[in-house]
């Protein structure tokens, strides 16, 4: 992700010698993302990924990367956590938690066609499958409540169109969250950030699902939604490619049926994929951090796709 905390070779070459990873080599920021700071470490055993997260505590993260774990022992391609001599995930660095991860062979495929599709809505369900028997909670921290807390500290930078828009869309989320039809959905943790950036492939080979920093516990349909609001889409306008999304969404079925609540709730749950990210990135881009390499996601990208689902029906799920 961005790099909010540099931290150099010097920096880690006392830190690092409590993991079982022999001496550092080279470290380099990983420029692409706005949320925590990451970096490619070669060490004396091979590659890795060090985070130092910008956001999340202490106390939060053993959710996310005992998530990882538990997914990686079932099956799931995920990055593993690696402990420290203590037999700890989350270590200090710079006074600020970090974590050491296994770099995952490969790389994003970001023209993705319906065979790259298929592999990540397999995986997806085999991962939310996996997750069922994780035994840790913790609600989705972009959800509702979030954007219920972060859509007043946009809307003064926004015309009255948009902002009509924003709130309008909020509402009518409340509303829905509150229905019976939403108590129906199938539940458990979730990415809730499965961009393409996130996946890695071998060829036409999924090699991996990364960065769950966004994780949390929420419907399993918000994170198929999420996931084909990003892979099933032309990037210029937001449009569904029809291919993808059935390549997606039967690949997801066939390892976990949807349920005919999900069918109902699908138009809805895609909407509230794009209204999570465009109000994310409005935040982002008008209420910016500061780090050595941040280029923050234009927010008009998620505004398109979320008003392309309000107008336009999307495939069925099944």
């Amino acid at each position: 992700m961005a790099v909010f905390t540099p931290v150099s070779l010097d920096d880690v070459s006392q830190w690092i010698t409590q993991f079982p990873l022999g001496k550092p080599v080279a470290i380099k920021g990983i420029a692409s993302g706005i949320e925590n700071s990451n970096f490619f470490l070669t060490t004396e055993s091979g590659e890795y990924v060090l985070t130092i997260f910008e956001n999340l505590s202490f106390e939060q993260l053993p959710f996310y990367l005992n998530l990882m774990r538990h997914l990686a022992d079932r099956g799931v391609a995920v990055p593993a956590p690696i402990p420290n001599d203590k037999g700890e995930l989350v270590v200090a660095l710079h006074g600020k938690p970090a974590s050491i991860v296994t770099k995952l062979v490969g790389s994003s495929q970001l023209s993705p066609q319906p065979v790259h599709c298929a592999e990540v809505g397999a995986m997806l369900a085999k991962m939310h499958v996996a997750g069922l028997d994780y035994p840790a909670y913790q609600p989705n921290l972009r959800g509702l409540d979030w954007w219920h807390w972060a859509a007043p500290q946009v809307l003064p930078f926004m015309p009255a169109e948009t902002a009509t828009l924003l709130r309008d869309e909020i509402q009518f989320q409340d509303s829905y969250a509150k229905s019976d039809l939403y108590k129906k959905l199938q539940q458990g943790p979730v990415h809730a950030d499965l961009f393409r950036n996130n996946v890695m492939f071998d060829g036409e080979k999924l090699t991996g699902f990364f960065d769950f920093y966004f994780a949390g516990c929420d419907t399993w349909l918000f994170d198929v939604a999420v996931t084909v609001n990003d892979w099933c889409i032309d990037l210029d306008t937001g449009i569904l490619d029809t291919a993808r999304v059935r390549a997606m969404l039967d690949a997801y079925h066939t390892v976990r049926p949807f349920t005919a609540a999900e069918q109902q709730s699908w138009q809805t749950m895609l909407r509230a994929g794009a209204l999570r990210f465009w109000l994310s990135r409005l935040y982002d881009f008008h209420l910016p951090r500061e780090a050595e390499m941040l280029t923050p996601h234009d927010p008009t990208h998620f505004e398109r796709i979320l008003r392309e689902r309000i107008n336009v029906a999307a495939p069925a799920l099944y």
